[in-house]
């Protein structure tokens, strides 16, 4: 046989294998937990393998929100907060102790102790929305139910030393959730995928076509528009703003966010975007970071590898850590 005629049946072969190759997918499917809509999209070349792989990653976050969340009855954190001692697994441990680094990092600002704060202004479905501003007798007769301190860890052992001390996991929880449900997709090969909540988001590698993820960061001032972009590769993102959940009353919104030492709702920013490689730390930063003076927090993004944020104060000014990359509309 010719030379010529073995290229050619090589060159047939090759083409005969591309076009046994299966095309890759985009499947996708969104369910609700955590208050919120979680929704997962995955490239794969097998629709089968993709669907049962979401599945996988929506039960993991199922089993997080039933165990973990301080709003689901029955869960170790709600029979901790009416029991004031409860026995945690290994997990529940570490949440906690990711919790307390949080807390020592912004010198006691973020404190997952806020609920009886968090009451008073109205941001609990137990009590319906407020149309006056707490009075001062209210807000400090519920901060002095505020202190993360009264939560004891020995070993696995939780205790609440003060009776009226509850957790609430609102501002960490859903972010492990999106990095435990990202390592399952990992675990069945997925290595283009996105998982979003909200606030909190990881990618996979990058898009089925070989693109960064962009992500579309949301103007404080009007949410329906588009500050920017910022482009994610195997990265997670966390979103704390002023915007997100407030209450109106006389005119006037407040947000969520609440400083613990004046009660109200920290003022000096509108917006904090954390960048990194850990969905549970971007959520949890994005809290700690709106809570901490805008140059400590720079100071820390700065000086810790893979972690980056972008700040929006009062005045619409945005601050940048050095190696955010950034396009601004």
């Amino acid at each position: 046989m010719s030379k010529s005629r073995n290229i050619f049946l090589l060159f047939l072969l090759f083409l005969l294998l591309l076009g046994c190759e299966k095309k890759v997918k985009r499947v996708d499917d969104e369910r609700f937990a955590f208050g919120t809509f979680f929704k997962i999209s995955i490239f794969s070349n097998s629709e089968k393998v993709a669907k049962q792989s979401i599945e996988d990653a929506f039960t993991e976050i199922e089993r997080i929100d039933s165990k973990y969340n301080s709003k689901v009855k029955g869960s170790l954190t709600d029979n901790l907060n009416t029991l004031k001692k409860e026995t945690f697994d290994a997990e529940g441990v570490f949440l906690l102790n990711e919790v307390k680094k949080a807390y020592k990092l912004s010198d006691g600002k973020y404190d997952i102790t806020m609920e009886p704060l968090m009451t008073v202004w109205g941001f609990s479905e137990e009590v319906p929305p407020r149309d006056t501003l707490p009075t001062k007798i209210e807000l400090e007769e519920a901060a002095s139910n505020v202190d993360f301190s009264q939560i004891e860890i020995i070993g696995n052992n939780i205790v609440i030393n003060r009776d009226g001390v509850k957790i609430d996991t609102g501002s960490f929880l859903k972010g492990y959730a999106v990095k435990k449900a990202g390592e399952k997709l990992k675990e069945a090969g997925v290595t283009s995928g996105f998982i979003s909540a909200i606030s909190s988001i990881e990618a996979i590698g990058v898009k089925g076509d070989g693109t960064p993820w962009k992500i579309g960061i949301q103007n404080p001032n009007n949410p329906s528009e588009i500050l920017g972009i910022i482009e994610l590769n195997n990265q997670s993102m966390g979103v704390s703003g002023d915007y997100q959940t407030y209450v109106e009353i006389n005119g006037k919104r407040y947000h969520h966010i609440l400083d613990k030492e004046t009660k109200y709702p920290v003022e000096d920013k509108k917006m904090v975007v954390v960048v990194n490689k850990n969905s549970l730390e971007a959520d949890l930063y994005s809290t700690t970071f709106f809570l901490m003076p805008i140059e400590k927090v720079l100071e820390k993004a700065n000086s810790t590898p893979d972690l980056d944020v972008l700040i929006v104060d009062k005045n619409d000014k945005i601050y940048l850590s050095e190696n955010l990359k950034f396009n601004k509309k």
